[in-house]
């Protein structure tokens, strides 16, 4: 390749690498704005109830212990214990504890598994709340059957939204 083929070679594939981006950036600008779309994980309360248990129904129950505050001051740190008054044995234990939200665009705020070996039935976190909800504890235990306990939260300052 000969020296002057190589550099108008050069020269018109970085005319390209630049202007492509430029024309991109001005067509992005008399595009119409789109609403924001939902991200993968986005999922209501009532389809992530749905997806943990099914068809089976999920019992409001005093077995499980939910504490939370009642006022979240900063709801982006909002401290959950779940604690679960079953055996934890072979054949009677805490299979799953779901943390869910109400109004948040993803309702499932942790999933954690469980076996005979935890020798207890609890789990603590802190979740992010945008506003003021409810947090809704779901156990499935070792013979397929749901529980739950919910509590409202009332969000101050601070939410994910």
């Amino acid at each position: 390749m000969e020296r002057r083929s190589f550099i108008k070679s050069l020269v018109a594939v970085s005319t390209v690498a630049v202007a492509t981006p430029i024309m991109a950036k001005e067509e992005a600008k008399e595009a119409p704005k789109k609403s924001a779309t939902k991200g993968p994980n986005d999922m209501p309360f009532d389809v992530a109830l749905k997806t943990i248990a099914g068809d089976k129904e999920v019992k409001e129950s005093d077995k499980v212990k939910l504490s939370v505050p009642e006022i979240a001051e900063n709801g982006a740190v909002v401290p959950v214990k779940v604690e679960v008054d079953s055996p934890m044995t072979e054949k009677e234990y805490v299979k799953a504890i779901h943390i869910l939200n109400t109004k948040n665009s993803n309702a499932r705020c942790a999933d954690v598994m469980l076996t005979p070996a935890n020798a207890k039935g609890y789990f603590a976190t802190r979740v992010k709340l945008a506003q003021t909800q409810e947090v809704v504890a779901v156990v499935e235990l070792s013979d397929g059957t749901f529980m739950k306990k919910g509590k409202s939260i009332k969000v101050t300052i601070g939410g994910c939204g």
